[in-house]
């Protein structure tokens, strides 16, 4: 039986897919793991600009009807960065009340579940003051998965690392991932999804 990966998250996930075309991956991490797994059914139901509730207000319409064997729920830095852009905050427990609701879901029930943790690769000194914030809802991924025994793709780490001294060759805005950085992201969650 195929297999149905399901992928939720904002433009990390979404990665410039055509939202008129199903079948449409994009140009980042989810189309590099569907080169790596062609007996799988991808679905990318990613969205630019997305924010745990804007996952919430989408979640029956989008999410739901895919009726994912596995569901990679990848969303944070857009609660962090919304905070610094337009004075629009998302505290680490309204995102923890969100990610649970999501998370007491049918779908969620039933499927396996993958959770990304949220990256920032600094590349301004305004950035290097959204890591504390970052960091608050990064403890809340990582808790999740725990409490729940979902998998965890530990991105902040493991993207610093590989960043080193130069953080804009993996992410030249500090966010958006370059093709080496998509690359990394896939990587790190294909070690996940085959771990099991």
């Amino acid at each position: 039986m195929t297999a149905r990966l399901v992928f939720v998250g904002d433009s990390i996930t979404d990665s410039h897919r055509d939202r008129d075309d199903a079948r449409s991956l994009g140009d980042g991490y989810v189309a590099q793991i569907a080169a790596e797994l062609p007996e799988a059914e991808i679905v990318n139901v990613g969205i630019s600009g997305n924010r745990a509730v804007d996952l919430e207000a989408r979640w029956a319409t989008d999410v739901v009807p895919t009726s994912p064997d596995v569901l990679t729920i990848y969303i944070g830095i857009n609660d962090t960065w919304r905070r610094f852009d337009r004075d629009d905050a998302t505290s680490a427990e309204d995102f923890e009340a969100s990610l649970r609701r999501l998370l007491d879901t049918e779908v969620v029930r039933g499927a396996r579940v993958i959770l990304v943790e949220p990256f920032l690769l600094p590349v301004t000194a305004d950035q290097r003051g959204w890591i504390e914030d970052l960091d608050a809802k990064r403890a809340v991924v990582d808790g999740l998965a725990s409490e729940i025994g979902a998998g965890l793709v530990p991105l902040h780490s493991l993207l610093t690392a590989a960043a080193g001294a130069d953080p804009a060759s993996i992410a030249p805005d500090g966010v958006h991932p370059s093709a080496q950085g998509a690359r990394l992201i896939a990587d790190a969650w294909l070690e996940v999804y085959r771990s099991a």
